[in-house]
C-alpha cells in the first residue's frame, strides 16, 4: 500500500457502502496531521458549469461531485501550472485551482484544451487520523495517480481503470457485482 499524499489515488474496495464514495477514486491533493482533501473523480454532477455559472457562453462544460465537504464551493484540476497563476501543484504537471478568472478567459479565448480542466462541485475532506483509520479498515486502496486516470475522458470507467493500476489479483475486483449476495 502506497502512503496517502498528494497525487495519490484512493480506490474504493468493491464493496464500501457508503453512498458518498460507493465505487469512487478519489485524488488526494494534501494530506496533513491535521487532515486531507481531494476530489472524487468519477461522478459526475447534475449540472454543468455553464449551468452553474452565468456568461459561460459555449462553454457547456461538466462539473464533477467532488465530495459531500462544502458543496457551495467551486474547486478546479488542471494541467496548465504556467498558464494559471496561484495554483498548487498534486502531482507531475496536475495542479488544483489558481485564478479562477484567468482560468475561464483562458477557456473562452480557446487558449486552453477543455480536456486538461476539470470543475468539482464540494471536495472530500477527512479529519486528523480519520483516513489512517479508513486505510485500516481497508475501505481504501491506495495507488499513484496517472494524467489518464484524473483527465479520464470516461468517468464511469475509472474506478475500474484505476483497479487495473493494482495489477492483476486487483483487475478481478472491477468486475465484482455491487452487491454480491444478488449474485
Amino acid at each position: 500500500m502506497i502512503d496517502p499524499g498528494p497525487g495519490i489515488l484512493l480506490i474504493a474496495e468493491p464493496f464500501l457502502k457508503d453512498p458518498n464514495f460507493m465505487r469512487t477514486v478519489v485524488l488526494l491533493c494534501d494530506h496533513q496531521e491535521e487532515g486531507s482533501f481531494g476530489f472524487v473523480l468519477n461522478k459526475l454532477y447534475e449540472h454543468s458549469l455553464d449551468e452553474l455559472m452565468n456568461d459561460m457562453g459555449e462553454l457547456k462544460l461538466p462539473v464533477f461531485y467532488g465530495g459531500p465537504v462544502q458543496m457551495d464551493t467551486l474547486h478546479f484540476l488542471h494541467q496548465y501550472p504556467e498558464k494559471i497563476p496561484g495554483s498548487f501543484e498534486v502531482l507531475d504537471g496536475i495542479c488544483w485551482g489558481g485564478d479562477f478568472e484567468t482560468a475561464i478567459g483562458l477557456l473562452r479565448s480557446g487558449e486552453i484544451d477543455q480536456k486538461k480542466i476539470r470543475f468539482f462541485i464540494g471536495y472530500s475532506g477527512w479529519s486528523n487520523g480519520q483516513l489512517g483509520d479508513e486505510l485500516k479498515e481497508k475501505s481504501w486502496l491506495t495507488a499513484q495517480a496517472t494524467r489518464k486516470i484524473v483527465f479520464h475522458h470516461q468517468a464511469e470507467e475509472i474506478w475500474k481503470a484505476s483497479l487495473k493500476l493494482l495489477g492483476t489479483e486487483y483487475e478481478v475486483m472491477a468486475n465484482f457485482p455491487i452487491d454480491p449476495q444478488l449474485n
